[in-house]
């Protein structure tokens, strides 16, 4: 799997990884740079995944990842899991901001998609097709 240095070292790096994981997942929101999001996003969708999945293996596998904290799992396990059983993937989105002021790097906000249930409104379109041939 191709993936991006960030300027650190492996260990710098994964830790990284791990801490902004963690913060988008207790947080549903952070705000940074476009190419942390970018990778960090990976990430985010892969645990949410383990979560869907609920099954032992996973939750070690989480556990692993973000530096065994227990209550960033739980989460995962068992309300991001619920929240997101009906889709299949791409559970973060990012929102371009303006650049840093320091560098000049674009600065974005990766936050959880908010899942909602569409209502169906079957009956209103068999309704309205019903009146439709009784007009005509």
């Amino acid at each position: 799997m191709a993936y991006r240095k960030l300027a650190s070292d492996n260990k710098h790096r994964r830790s990284l990884l791990a801490t902004q994981t963690k913060q988008v997942v207790l947080n549903e929101s952070i705000t940074t740079t476009e190419t942390k999001a970018k990778e960090v996003r990976k990430f985010v969708d892969k645990m949410i995944t383990y979560g869907k999945k609920g099954d032992l293996v996973s939750r070690r596998k989480a556990l692993a990842f973000l530096h065994n904290d227990k209550k960033v799992v739980d989460k995962i396990f068992n309300d991001l899991a619920k929240r997101y059983e009906n889709r299949n993937g791409g559970y973060t989105q990012i929102l371009k901001l303006d650049e840093r002021r320091g560098d000049n790097a674009l600065m974005v906000i990766l936050r959880l998609v908010n899942e909602t249930k569409p209502v169906e409104k079957t009956e209103d379109k068999k309704s309205k097709k019903g009146t439709n041939k009784e007009d005509k």
